[in-house]
């Protein structure tokens, strides 16, 4: 009987790829912050899902609570095409601009360092290893949440790019505030970080100012 009993979980074990195939593709799906620190390639956006308009701004919302568990690479490569993203052949992005000149930068915040968003090879490039959250924002939740994003703007002076990156900022927050509730991911916006230590950190210059961060997570 007991051989029997082996025989028969051998089998199931050997002869079930299907859920061994789930498995990894679970895997796959998960963002792993290597400690290599590397680049990370993002997934093209599946412009047919999430749910309709309508209801995503029917369902758009602030939270302040998040889990630590990081997003799956899907969402995060979705969230970063819709902040700052390009979504046509000549290179315009998926947030309006003034005068076309996207002053906007776009960095992630992770656990394991600080990435620069590269919208034209649509990957996360790596800029300062370390965990750097707590310079993101003003409040306790920003420090233990999987992702915030940084709008950076690069200009010459204020009255140059410094405005109209203001103005772009508010495209690309709400950009990201629709994806989310599309997805059923949690977002809120914040106009305030810890600006001199976070710019000295991330090796960015007088002519760079912090505009405006966003945190998501589920």
């Amino acid at each position: 009987m007991k051989y029997s009993f082996l025989v028969l979980l051998a089998f199931a074990l050997v002869f079930n790829p299907c859920e061994a195939q789930t498995k990894r593709g679970m895997g796959n799906d998960l963002l792993t912050q290597s400690a290599t620190f590397d680049t990370i390639k993002l997934l093209a956006p599946d412009t047919l899902g999430g749910k309709p308009l309508m209801q995503a701004i029917a369902h758009r919302k602030s939270d302040r609570q998040f889990e630590s568990r990081n997003l799956s690479l899907k969402h995060l490569s979705e969230v970063l095409w819709v902040a700052n993203g390009i979504n046509r052949t000549n290179g315009k992005r998926t947030v309006p601009s003034a005068m076309g000149l996207y002053p906007l930068q776009t960095y992630a915040v992770f656990s394991t360092g600080i990435y620069f968003y590269n919208p034209q090879k649509h990957q996360l490039e790596p800029l300062v290893k370390g965990d750097y959250r707590a310079l993101a924002g003003l409040q306790t939740f920003v420090d233990t949440a999987p992702l915030n994003l940084l709008f950076i703007a690069k200009g010459k002076s204020v009255t140059d790019s410094f405005l109209k990156a203001f103005m772009d900022s508010g495209y690309c927050g709400q950009n990201v505030y629709l994806y989310c509730a599309s997805e059923g991911l949690k977002c809120v916006v914040r106009a305030g970080a810890k600006e001199a230590e976070l710019l000295k950190a991330m090796h960015l210059g007088d002519n760079y100012k912090f505009i405006l961060a966003q945190t998501i997570g589920y």
